[in-house]
């Protein structure tokens, strides 16, 4: 298992205004799953997946803001992960689709995007 640097929110997480430094945890051999592991509270932690395997079609359209705030520079440099709320199964688990968390590979920088898209649900099933 290896884990990837520091991760620094430009924003903290909604809630969590003490808590801007992460580690990001992969938790299976795919790299599917992840912790986003709080440095200031090791008992802080969010389950994060990245879209591809149940989202495909996913591709969040951010403002020239967040690509300012996080340094983007090209879109290849972007992993974007959703944050999960988790069932006592897969089958319950739910995605948020309106608020991805972007990160930076490059620079290591990240935020919670709030998408202006109201199609997009907070709670979307994981398993069709």
């Amino acid at each position: 298992m290896h884990d990837l640097p520091v991760i620094e929110l430009v924003h903290p997480l909604p809630g969590f205004p003490e808590h801007r430094r992460f580690a990001l945890v992969q938790l299976d051999e795919d790299g599917v799953l992840c912790d986003l592991r709080s440095l200031d509270d090791p008992d802080l932690r969010f389950l994060v997946a990245s879209p591809v395997p149940f989202f495909p079609d996913y591709a969040p359209v951010v403002g020239d803001d967040v690509v300012a705030e996080l340094e983007i520079e090209d879109a290849s440099d972007v992993l974007v992960l959703l944050v999960l709320t988790t069932g006592t199964s897969l089958a319950d688990s739910t995605a948020n689709l309106r608020a991805p968390v972007l990160v930076n590979t490059t620079t290591r920088r990240a935020a919670q995007v709030i998408l202006d898209d109201a199609t997009l649900s907070v709670a979307v099933p994981l398993a069709p």
